[in-house]
């Protein structure tokens, strides 16, 4: 069941599932309502959701095009959907409020940026902004409601797991749980106060989909799990006092989100580069190499990943957006990806492939833990699959030009040679303790003088060609179904789950 779920959401990008889930609650509520299990009408809730729709559009529009900036329609679809969920459902009564939220929430994400990154969550800035201005309007979020509850809970799990944000969650929600389960005993002195304050919080709020949807956002939230984990404390302390006032202001979900924000940006102020191609290459038949300028002050540490934005016309379905791992070392000019091009590939790809010099494209929000320890008194395996091998390059390539000593062994899986890439580089990092053993997986084409191993990798392959296995740390990188298979190989093998470290592009979609 685990593997067809993961299938499936390897197949689709982070904002297209998010934005098929916001569809699918709206249609269950419209569903609901119809048969009067709701209290809303169901014109209503189609009708504000044409109206957000639409203005969300049409000002995002006015705002791309005033400010030359490059957009991703499906997140304008994302946050015109989370205003319906979010805002009361009564037509004509509060078709402005939406329709004004609607403009607030899209020209926050192009004016309150810092260096081009928007600071808060669209959707939560401009319901607090609208409500701070005006007293008789604020959100109900009223998806809220327990008979939405199992449905949210379905969408929320399955986009938790395409996004592997679990301590974020995790966090926030036994932080939650803790700051008022201690208030309903120190306010009503019973245990059975928490219990009441529990099943109240879960069943008539949106603490879910507050978490699914709202905290994880990924332009306003931390890049490190460390961090989303600090993240998701803080903004369980503010969104549990929903009752506390500081300055005559209610701290509501949304400003509480908001606060969070800011708290997010000065943990982890991040990038935003509009960066022109200095070069590509080809690296195999279906495999090229790109590489991008980069200013003086931009940093990153090996084996980190970024999104790449890159607009294009009749952008297909997988829209505008992929993350790519950095190829490149930071001891080196320029910022470099490995793309690999399938056929028939998406509208992204095809329009990466024929990029050329000069023509830019967005990197944004360097991202991920998956990175070089302090120190290298544990020896380490590093195991990559096809394109898996960026990081690596970038780590590899780091330790040669720092001249760090090492006991690393790659092992290295492709299907064929001639999907071997940066074999020279492999060869220079023997000097620095690095071994690389070669696999194939294609056993009709390994050729007659081949000295690497061959097949899928086994705890019998592990054992022979790695014999201290058992007293190593793992980094794995590559699609994620070989991750989760070589990672479940290791765990066969005897190695402790602390002992592996993955690899992680939220919204990994290989087309």
């Amino acid at each position: 069941m685990l593997k067809a779920i993961d299938e499936f959401l390897n197949k689709i990008t982070t904002y297209r599932f998010t934005l098929y889930y916001l569809i699918f609650l709206i249609g269950v509520a419209v569903l609901l309502s119809f048969f009067s299990i709701l209290v809303y009408s169901p014109l209503d809730i189609l009708i504000n959701s044409f109206a957000a729709v639409i203005a969300c559009f049409i000002a995002n529009y006015i705002f791309a095009k005033f400010l030359k900036a490059a957009t991703n329609i499906e997140s304008v679809f994302i946050t015109a959907l989370i205003l319906v969920l979010i805002i009361p459902v009564k037509f004509p009564a509060n078709l402005m409020f939406l329709i004004g939220a609607s403009a607030v929430a899209m020209a926050a994400k192009y004016l309150l940026t810092v260096e081009k990154r928007h600071l808060f969550n669209p959707a939560a800035v401009s319901v607090a902004a609208i409500s701070f201005l005006s007293a008789e309007h604020s959100a109900t979020w009223w998806v809220g409601t327990p008979v939405m509850l199992p449905f949210v809970l379905i969408g929320g799990l399955l986009l938790l797991r395409k996004i592997q944000r679990e301590r974020q969650v995790y966090y926030f929600l036994i932080a939650y749980l803790l700051l008022t389960g201690i208030s309903a005993f120190i306010n009503m002195g019973s245990f059975g106060s928490i219990l009441q304050t529990w099943q109240y919080g879960i069943l008539h709020s949106a603490l879910f989909f507050f978490m699914f949807v709202m905290l994880t956002e990924p332009l306003t939230s931390p890049t490190t799990k460390k961090l989303q984990g600090y993240y998701g404390i803080v903004v369980a302390i503010l969104y549990s006092s929903t009752q506390l006032r500081l300055f005559g202001i209610i701290f509501t979900p949304e400003i509480a989100l908001c606060i969070g924000n800011v708290f997010s940006y000065i943990a982890n102020p991040n990038y935003r580069l509009l960066t022109p191609m200095l070069w590509k290459k080809q690296l195999s038949r279906d495999t090229l190499e790109f590489a991008f300028s980069k200013t003086p002050d931009f940093k990153f540490i090996p084996g980190q990943y970024m999104e790449w934005t890159l607009p294009h016309q009749n952008a297909d379905s997988r829209g505008n957006r992929r993350y790519f791992s950095i190829s490149s070392s930071p001891t080196e000019n320029e910022i470099a990806i490995v793309v690999k091009f399938y056929n028939p590939s998406s509208s992204y790809k095809k329009t990466l492939f024929n990029l050329q010099n000069s023509n830019k494209i967005t990197a944004a929000q360097v991202a991920g833990d998956f990175t070089l320890p302090k120190d290298f008194k544990t020896p380490l395996v590093f195991v990559a699959g096809g394109v898996g091998i960026a990081p690596f390059r970038s780590m590899i390539q780091y330790i040669i030009d720092k001249n760090l000593s090492t006991d690393i062994i790659l092992l290295y899986t492709n299907r064929t040679k001639e999907d071997i890439l940066f074999s020279d580089i492999f060869e220079r990092a023997k000097l620095q303790g690095i071994k690389t053993i070669y696999n194939l997986t294609d056993l009709s084409s390994v050729p007659p003088d081949w000295q690497g191993t061959t097949g899928y990798i086994t705890n019998d392959l592990i054992k022979k060609e790695i014999p201290d296995y058992q007293k190593r740390a793992y980094y794995l990188s590559g699609p994620q179904l070989m991750v989760q298979r070589f990672e479940q190989t290791l765990l066969d093998a005897g190695v402790r789950k602390s002992k592996i470290k993955t690899d992680f592009f939220p919204g990994y979609s290989e087309m």
